[in-house]
């Protein structure tokens, strides 16, 4: 069953140097999760930021802190970002050789583990691993920058995937990723996405326009 629409700002698109104030700011305006995006500059062709920025945020907000970990190989990574404050870690069954072991090692840490698909990937991929999950991201564009325009076809991957949360009766998040905004948050909702990312779309106009904007996604 469908849980309500939660939405997780990606900080990617907040405003680096009042990082802070920012995570102050979109926990204000109504948000559920604090969206970080973590990225390499090998497993996706960007770099951002590592267990110290985690840190570093975390006693400026109460709420869950999801953190994607966009990075391979990403199992020598996986204390730091918890011991940084992390409650959920989602990683890619591409970075690393035994996503099963990953996910086993995530929830030895007393974390919620998530899987992400990206375009090219298969929800099939989730066939031997969703009765241990937590999350499951869909990327509806591919993984490595902010801004780019949600891909159609994942629609299906989508309802796909909520299909097969569906026949779990677990609380399985249904998170989607890339290019959300208010034309593309509803068609995602309606094909059974329930937690939204959502960075430029979240933290345009400043933060006196953080809580509509978060409001107009919720739909």
């Amino acid at each position: 069953m469908q849980a309500p629409v939660r939405i997780a700002p990606s900080i990617l698109s907040a405003d680096f140097a009042r990082l802070g104030e920012e995570v102050r700011a979109i926990t204000a305006a109504g948000a559920d999760y604090v969206h970080v995006d973590v990225m390499d500059g090998h497993f996706v062709p960007n770099i951002t930021i590592g267990p110290m920025v985690v840190k570093a945020i975390r006693p400026h907000t109460h709420l869950v802190m999801d953190v994607h970990l966009m990075i391979a190989p990403a199992d020598p990574f996986l204390d730091a970002f918890a011991e940084a404050g992390a409650d959920i870690l989602t990683v890619h069954p591409e970075s690393g050789a035994h996503v099963h072991r990953t996910v086993q090692r995530i929830k030895a840490l007393g974390k919620k583990a998530g899987v992400s698909l990206n375009p090219g990937t298969p929800a099939k991929m989730l066939d031997y691993l969703i009765d241990d999950i937590d999350l499951v991201l869909v990327m509806s564009v591919n993984p490595g920058f902010g801004g780019q325009s949600f891909i159609d076809g994942q629609l299906k991957k989508i309802e796909a995937v909520r299909k097969m949360i569906d026949r779990t009766g677990r609380s399985i998040d249904l998170q989607v990723d890339g290019g959300i905004d208010t034309l593309t948050a509803p068609r995602a909702i309606a094909a059974g996405a329930d937690v939204l990312v959502a960075g430029t779309a979240t933290f345009r106009g400043g933060a006196g326009q953080y809580a509509a904007n978060i409001a107009a996604l919720r739909g």
